[in-house]
């Protein structure tokens, strides 16, 4: 079986996306991700909101997927972590969004459903 090229390095080196939905979540629309990628390698830093500090480390997994272990420290204090499983898609205005499931592996439980939406500088 031939694996198909992937379109998530391209949609995601060094973009910033900010939270357009995360109803169970910490992040929320002041927290802002910053995307880098090597390869098939995801990498990226976030902060905003109730945020203070976190990172992400993954990898692409398809055409339009990937999955990423994430780590960060609240304004409160707090250390959380987790999973999620992500896909990229391209909105009609032509914006990159992102949509993840997601769920708590440490400092919390449970989980759910985001998505993210690009930051375009005007």
């Amino acid at each position: 079986m031939t694996a198909l090229p992937s379109q998530v390095p391209e949609l995601l080196q060094n973009r910033r996306f900010q939270v357009a939905g995360n109803a169970q979540g910490l992040s929320g629309a002041g927290t802002v991700f910053e995307y880098q990628v090597d390869g098939s390698a995801i990498t990226s830093t976030y902060k905003g909101g109730k945020i203070r500090t976190g990172h992400q480390v993954g990898h692409v997994t398809g055409p339009n997927t990937f999955e990423l272990l994430f780590h960060c420290i609240t304004i409160d204090g707090e250390i959380l972590s987790g999973r999620s499983r992500g896909k990229v898609d391209v909105d009609e205005t032509g914006r990159i969004t992102l949509s993840f499931v997601w769920a708590w592996l440490s400092g919390a439980s449970g989980g759910g459903e985001s998505s993210y939406v690009e930051l375009v500088l005007q």
